[in-house]
């Protein structure tokens, strides 16, 4: 597993790696790279043919210059009237018999490019020369360069390939960018398909692959779907048919300790009455978790008055006062076992009153449950709404918390327990139907 780093809060998931942001990278350095690869090959590849041009534009130069310097013009320019050189970077000495320069250019030394007479190309301190005999072979004519524009020309000639191999590595690592998007779509699409596919549902079913990498990944998903629904399905049927089971009994011994509490001795009565109290408890619980159970089935909404429903749950000791007026779009069956086991919960806490209402929201209408009870240290309440936000129920919750939270997901919603200045406070967001 990866450490978390030092940016990641504590108890916080270690950022998992990206595949966009690896390809990404990956481009870029593939880019660069090729781009550097490609303009040193490209510089040594033109290196040489550099010099030959330049060699090339010497001797040009030369036979130029040749044609300049006719026949005893040396006795008779001064060298205040000598010919220009050919360029910035270039000079030209004309060197006599006795091997003295007798005419030359402004940038060229007073001494001869070479100390002995070389025709054709030599390479003097920082200069590149080309010597050509002119005059009867008498004079030599030193054409030369500096080495200072011929490092220049070839830096500026793998300048340039650099710059273009970049921009084509960077264009082509933008166009590579762009596909892997488009590439990396389907599988932003199965995400979303994956996020509202529910295995108990009705018809329940991802949409078909349509890349041939994804095709194993939805049949997998498609078959453990079908083995959790069929699984789901089996225990519900047993738990039910539990239930189900306990019903009469439960009936049977509410009938006997009836009966029993009018024959019964009066210092008797109290503790019958508590015991036919907690029967009353637990054929409510009962009652809720075959309710669940038949919500598999599908939530049969249907418009709920909140007084008329409260009325068939009373409470020992409990003052239950709802909204006036106030109606849900609610499964009856389930709002009722969700609000009996709230209710339970509240007399458990020590409340005597509890407030029932409804209040709009901009994801739909939401039941409030509000007692006058003990209440939740902010610890425990922060640490119950996490449970409920995950679903780790085992544990963390009470059944009524479990149950109610279950009713409202059942319709689309979720349970939460904000925080209240006295009592318990809690909201089941009922969505109306789409």
């Amino acid at each position: 597993m990866r450490a978390p780093t030092a940016s990641t809060p504590p108890g916080a998931p270690a950022r998992l790696p990206s595949i966009r942001r690896r390809l990404s990278l990956l481009q870029v350095a593939v880019a660069l790279s090729w781009g550097l690869a490609v303009s040193l090959v490209v510089w040594f590849a033109l290196a040489h043919e550099v010099d030959e041009l330049l060699d090339d534009t010497l001797r040009e130069s030369a036979e130029v210059l040749a044609a300049l310097v006719e026949p005893g013009m040396a006795a008779r320019v001064a060298p205040a009237e000598t010919p220009p050189s050919p360029g910035g970077h270039f000079a030209w000495q004309l060197v006599g018999p006795e091997g003295r320069v007798e005419l030359r250019s402004r940038r060229a030394p007073e001494r001869p490019f070479v100390p002995l007479p070389v025709t054709g190309f030599a390479d003097a301190a920082q200069w590149r020369v080309y010597g050509q005999r002119i005059q009867r072979g008498e004079h030599l004519l030193y054409v030369a360069q500096s080495r200072e524009e011929r490092r220049e020309a070839q830096m500026e000639v793998a300048l340039a390939s650099v710059l273009a191999a970049l921009v084509v590595g960077l264009v082509g690592a933008g166009w590579l960018g762009t596909r892997v998007e488009q590439e990396l779509e389907p599988l932003a699409r199965s995400t979303r398909a994956l996020q509202g596919y529910s295995p108990l549902a009705d018809g329940a079913g991802l949409p078909a692959a349509t890349r041939a990498e994804l095709a194993p990944m939805h049949a997998a998903i498609e078959d453990l779907g079908r083995r959790l629904a069929e699984r789901v399905a089996s225990e519900r049927a047993v738990s039910a048919h539990a239930a189900h089971a306990l019903r009469t009994p439960l009936a049977g011994i509410d009938a006997q300790l009836a009966v029993a509490m009018r024959e019964a001795p009066p210092e008797l009565v109290p503790r019958l009455a508590r015991v036919r109290q907690a029967n009353e408890r637990l054929a409510r619980v009962v009652a809720a978790l075959l309710a669940l159970f038949r919500s598999g089935e599908g939530v049969q909404r249907r418009s709920v008055e909140l007084q008329a429903l409260l009325a068939r749950l009373p409470v020992a000791g409990l003052a239950v006062h709802a909204q006036p007026g106030a109606v849900v779009d609610a499964d009856p069956d389930l709002l009722t076992a969700a609000l009996s086991n709230l209710l339970d919960n509240a007399v458990r806490h020590g409340a005597t009153t509890v407030d029932i209402g409804v209040r709009a929201d901009p994801g739909g209408p939401v039941l409030v449950v509000h007692d006058d009870g003990r209440g939740l240290q902010e610890s425990e309440r922060e640490r119950l709404q996490q449970a409920l936000q995950t679903q780790h129920y085992e544990g963390a919750t009470g059944l009524g918390l479990m149950l109610a939270d279950i009713v409202a997901r059942a319709h689309g919603g979720a349970l939460r327990l904000p925080a209240a200045q006295r009592g318990c406070r809690v909201e089941m967001q009922l969505p109306l139907p789409v």
